[in-house]
């Protein structure tokens, strides 16, 4: 089988999922000082990010620490996962379709109990990947070492036949520290190329200095404008 593999991240990648503003909303429909609500469920992002508690716990946890009815509770809930799933990256998703004959293919991202079920639902992402490893299933997230070599182990693919793409700069260091080739996703026409360059076994030297050099730049926007799933992000 094809060695060559090609890992990519969801949000900031295969979605676009800018910040909606939607717990500033809440915080102003609650009367709470701004900030609020998302420190209050600090550790349930945490906790729902690794699978630690599930997504009835999650709920339930929602509305006890911020006094919300069931109605309330389905409210904020919608509002997370409209932010979460975003829009659909449509080039960069058609792109990838072509490639299951030329290359193995994976999903690895950082997530939230009930994200595979809503993602399949909205996107068939198991339609265009061999495997999709959430953080949430995985049980750690990006950028601990464990993930990228969980993946390797489930794909049986070699670390350094890999090319891992994702929007979050600590995420491409820590690939490649795990021995992966990594790409900091810009955009879909460099992502592109990146791939090509990968697939046809070019040197990659050249192209991850200047990925780097690109990701000096990207580390200094906040975290929100780059990916909304960075609230699964551990810091």
């Amino acid at each position: 089988m094809e060695s060559r593999c090609i890992i990519l991240d969801i949000g900031g990648v295969l979605e676009i999922t800018p910040s909606t503003g939607w717990l500033d909303r809440w915080d102003e429909r609650l009367g709470l000082p701004a900030g609020s609500a998302d420190k209050r469920l600090e550790d349930v992002w945490r906790a729902g990010a690794v699978g630690t508690i599930s997504e009835t716990q999650a709920l339930a946890e929602v509305g006890a620490r911020l006094s919300l009815d069931v109605m309330q509770v389905e409210s904020f809930m919608a509002d997370l996962w409209t932010e979460y799933l975003g829009t659909p990256n449509v080039e960069l998703i058609e792109y990838v379709r072509g490639l299951r004959s030329r290359c193995r293919l994976a999903i690895l991202s950082n997530s939230f109990v009930g994200a595979r079920a809503l993602e399949t639902a909205t996107y068939r992402f198991d339609e265009l990947v061999e495997q999709i490893l959430y953080s949430h299933e995985i049980g750690v997230c990006k950028p601990d070492r464990r993930a990228f070599d969980i993946t390797c182990s489930r794909l049986e693919v070699r670390a350094p036949d890999c090319l891992f793409i994702d929007d979050y700069h600590v995420n491409i260091e820590a690939a490649r520290a795990a021995g992966l080739q990594a790409h900091l996703f810009e955009g879909n026409e460099q992502t592109i190329a990146r791939i090509e360059a990968h697939l046809a076994g070019a040197a990659s030297g050249e192209d991850l200095l200047g990925a780097v050099g690109r990701a000096e730049s990207v580390q200094e926007r906040p975290a929100p404008e780059q990916d909304s799933k960075n609230r699964f992000q551990p810091q």
